[in-house]
């Protein structure tokens, strides 16, 4: 099938004073664009269990935001900084952190000209001693270059980053992270370490807040997605289709299947991340459907879900995914997932609604808000800029309501 999307019809102007460069005080007193079939109207994201259909499952993504910025040293005094994107060796996120002494990461390394050979360190103080964490480049691949740490300090990986890293802040919002972000940058569920970026929409949200909404009959779920730089990546051809979508990998429990499948048509996603999860899901029951098998080490590819029959509904993938996993004895599924959701024929098959931020121009997640709006994305946005909403991670929010 010939498909092609002209990026540029997703443009509109985005003064640099509009992108919210600092989060409000409190969470949840952002504004919430509402918009429901075509009618948009405001109020306030403490208002969200007013203004969603009664009895929805919320899903979250609940990964953790990774300390991933590290700033070392030449012997010279050049400063590098390596941005932590993906665990190499060992290539589990769990482990990764877990593992003591040495890995292997996937990283993006600022200043990189300055370092043609040997290692960059920092020396540190930990429990009272004096301790190192080195690095070389190990190789590369485009971009991104394969970096070994060693550190002499008796902690993990990721005790490691938690004393050394910097939470790494949108390159949009052009300046440092500071202590706000450390808390801020995170949303008040996450849980399971790995992102580099914070999934957005989620930060909206306070435990009191969902305390209150689960008194009134709404239920949580959560699914694990890691955010990868890649969601930053702009769509620099001119023809959006041939933009080469980036992997993230997520894993999703079979008690969260289930619980989906007794609330499906019932589903609100929180963020696009959540929705690139769940949307992943039938891609990986049509494998099983057609093959006996959801082939978990394949990457789910950019159009592999428009391939599926629109006729093969989200139960039916739900039951499939479920009725796999219990034959075989599994509790859980990993994967990772390429998917490009378009104003190209999509079919959402297990989200209902969205909540979201406001995205960039001509980017990707600007794309998948318009396969569940249609053209009403540019009255959404119009409205937002006339009525002062903030914009991007830090900014406002929006819930998008059939």
């Amino acid at each position: 099938m010939e498909r092609h999307i002209s990026i540029n019809d997703f443009n509109y102007e985005l003064p640099e004073e509009r992108i919210a460069k600092f989060p409000l005080e409190n969470r949840s007193s952002s504004k919430l664009l509402i918009w429901r079939g075509g009618e948009i109207s405001q109020r306030h994201f403490s208002d969200i269990g007013d203004v969603l259909p009664e009895g929805q499952l919320l899903v979250f993504n609940n990964t953790k935001v990774i300390r991933a910025r590290i700033i070392m040293h030449k012997a010279s005094g050049a400063r590098i900084e390596v941005f932590c994107l993906e665990p190499h060796n060992p290539s589990d996120y769990e482990r990764a952190f877990a593992v003591k002494g040495s890995c292997e990461w996937s990283c993006i390394v600022g200043n990189v000209r300055k370092w043609k050979e040997g290692y960059v360190e920092i020396n540190f103080e930990h429990e009272g001693r004096a301790e190192y964490l080195r690095a070389w480049i190990m190789g590369e691949n485009g971009r991104e270059r394969l970096v070994r740490f060693e550190w002499s300090a008796d902690m993990t990986f990721g005790q490691l980053l938690e004393h050394l890293g910097r939470i790494p802040i949108p390159p949009y919002l052009n300046r440092e992270s500071q202590e706000i972000d450390n808390t801020r940058y995170q949303t008040v569920y996450s849980r399971f370490e790995g992102s580099v970026a914070a999934p957005t929409a989620g930060l909206h949200f306070t435990e009191e807040l969902m305390d209150d909404m689960s008194r009134r009959g709404f239920e949580f779920e959560g699914v694990t997605l890691h955010v990868g730089a890649g969601t930053f990546l702009p769509v620099k051809d001119d023809d959006a289709t041939k933009h080469p979508m980036h992997t993230e990998h997520f894993e999703v429990n079979l008690s969260t299947l289930e619980h989906l499948r007794r609330k499906w048509g019932a589903i609100t996603a929180v963020g696009t991340t959540s929705v690139r999860t769940l949307e992943s899901l039938p891609a990986l029951a049509w494998r099983i459907h057609e093959g006996g098998s959801p082939d978990l080490e394949r990457v789910i590819g950019q159009w592999e879900l428009y391939d599926i029959p629109h006729s093969f509904t989200g139960a039916e993938a739900l039951d499939t995914l479920i009725g796999y996993m219990k034959a075989q004895g599994i509790d859980r599924m990993k994967s990772a997932t390429q998917i490009m959701i378009t104003p190209l024929d999509y079919e959402f098959r297990i989200v209902r609604n969205i909540i979201t931020n406001f995205h960039q121009p001509c980017s990707t997640l600007l794309l998948l808000v318009s396969a569940y709006v249609g053209d009403d994305w540019r009255t959404i946005y119009k409205y937002a800029m006339e009525h002062d909403f903030r914009f991007l991670s830090y900014g406002d929010s929006s819930v998008l309501i059939r």
